[in-house]
This record gives structure tokens, C-alpha cells and sequence, in this order.
């Protein structure tokens, strides 16, 4: 069976992939609400959905980098990775041991894509047609509920020490556009660093639960800038997590609205 993954890749199975290592969190989430959760034998331990997995399944590392002898053991068929998430090295020693399938996630379209080729890979492709259909609707009825709202114009922080924001080219960056919201730094690519004194005029800074757990006791620093009425707190899984999650990210956008407008 010959398939391609998000970046053009050949991949070459002899039969349906039984024994699966995911090393992106939100595809290790992907697996399990497509019925898959039986089959996976290696997860990182940034998988943190669902919170059982880690205590039932090898963790064989980090997403950036993993224990190779820990993978080799889990004996996979097929190990999925992200171009995000993981390195092109790590990419490179992964393909020794197992065929190596990596997504490329940029908008909504690339994250159907992603479920759908989980689908035929896996043999489950009645479940990612649902799936997708399922966030389709959702997506379309928070587009709805948010037509008469007007732009904003936002910072995304990602980080601390150094401060870090969402730029251009990302999911983050998408999402972003889906809430109307403007990025202040959409035109600077990937994850810039950022000087809170240099901040350009805005109306919301966002600060991101994840990947750093940003709370009440950081707004001191930007409170130094802004008026504490801008300093907006909101769940990074929801701005960064595609596959499965975004089936919930709507709803959650939709009420985030509701409270802070």
C-alpha cells in the first residue's frame, strides 16, 4: 500500500498499521476519537489527552527529541510526526526504525486533510468522515454567531523569557483570523521575540495557557504597558491543537465572545 503524507512523502506499508507511536499530542488525541487508542503503543508525555494514556502507555519521549531504544522496543508499524513539532534529524533516525508519516498543518483545510489520510491509513475512514463533518458544522455555526463583530487587533504570547508571540504562517495565526482578530505581528513568520515596551497599538493581549502556562500573577509585566483591560487570558489548546480538538475549539471561542465582548 503506497500513501502520501502532508509533505509530498512516499510512504510504503506491507498491510494496515497495527502498532502506532504518535510523537504531536494533539494527533495522539486524533487517534484515540478515531477509535484507535488500542493500537497505540508509544506516546510523548506532552499526550496529556486523554490524561489515562500516559499511565497506560510507553512514553518514549519529547516531541523534540525521544529515546530511540524505547521506540525500537515498541516494535511500531508507523510513527507520526509534525514538521512543527518534530525535527527533519529526528525524522531522519524515526525512518531506520518505522515508516514515518508527517502532517503540515496551516488552516482548517490541511487539518481535514490530516484526518481523512488518518482515515484511509488506518481503515477508519467512516469515523474522520464524521469527524470532519462534525467540525465543519461547528465551525460554520461559530462563524454565524460572530458575522456582526468587528475585528480586533491582538498580540499572542507564547513564552516568557523571552517573550515570545504567535506570528505568521501558523495555525495560532489562522484561528486567529477565524475570531476576527488581527494580528498585530502576522506580517513577522513562525514565533518572534518580542519587547513589551515596543508593543504596537492593540486591543487585546493574549496570553496563551500553553506552551507556556501563562496566569494572573504574569499580567504585572504587561500591566507596566496596558490598561489591565487588555490582558486576555485564553486556552492554548484551543488556538493550537487541529484534529479532534477543534470539534470543542468553536464552542469555546463562541463563549470566550460571549464573556469578553
Amino acid at each position: 500500500m503506497n500513501f502520501k503524507d502532508q509533505l509530498g512523502r512516499n510512504i510504503t506499508l506491507k498491510e494496515i498499521p497495527q502498532r502506532i507511536i504518535s510523537l504531536v499530542p494533539s494527533q495522539t488525541e486524533l487517534l484515540v476519537d478515531l477509535g484507535l487508542e488500542n493500537h497505540i503503543v508509544g506516546i510523548t508525555k506532552f499526550c496529556v489527552h486523554p490524561s489515562r494514556l500516559r499511565n497506560e502507555i510507553e512514553i518514549v519521549g519529547g516531541t523534540k527529541s525521544v529515546h530511540l531504544e524505547k521506540i525500537k522496543a515498541a516494535q511500531p508499524d508507523i510513527i507520526l510526526c509534525n514538521k512543527e513539532e518534530n525535527t527533519k534529524a529526528m525524522v531522519k533516525e524515526l525512518e531506520k526504525v518505522a515508516p514515518v508519516h508527517v502532517s503540515d498543518i496551516q488552516n482548517l483545510a490541511e487539518s481535514y486533510e490530516l484526518i481523512l489520510q488518518y482515515g484511509e491509513l488506518f481503515q477508519v475512514s467512516k469515523n474522520a468522515h464524521s469527524l470532519v463533518k462534525s467540525i465543519q458544522e461547528e465551525h460554520q455555526k461559530f462563524q454565524q454567531s460572530i458575522s456582526n463583530k468587528s475585528v480586533k487587533k491582538v498580540a499572542y504570547f507564547i513564552w516568557k523569557n523571552p517573550y515570545m508571540v504567535a506570528g505568521g504562517e501558523t495555525f495560532i495565526n489562522y484561528l486567529l483570523k477565524e475570531n476576527k482578530f488581527k494580528n498585530v505581528f502576522e506580517e513577522v513568520p513562525r514565533y518572534p521575540e518580542v519587547d513589551l515596551k515596543n508593543l504596537p497599538d492593540l486591543d487585546y493581549v493574549l496570553l496563551s495557557s500553553e506552551p507556556f502556562p501563562f496566569n494572573e500573577k504574569h499580567s504585572k509585566d504587561f500591566e507596566k504597558f496596558l490598561p489591565k483591560e487588555k490582558i486576555k487570558f485564553v486556552d492554548g489548546e484551543f488556538f493550537s491543537w487541529y484534529g479532534s480538538r477543534l470539534e470543542k475549539a468553536f464552542s469555546y471561542f463562541q463563549k470566550w465572545h460571549e464573556i469578553e465582548n
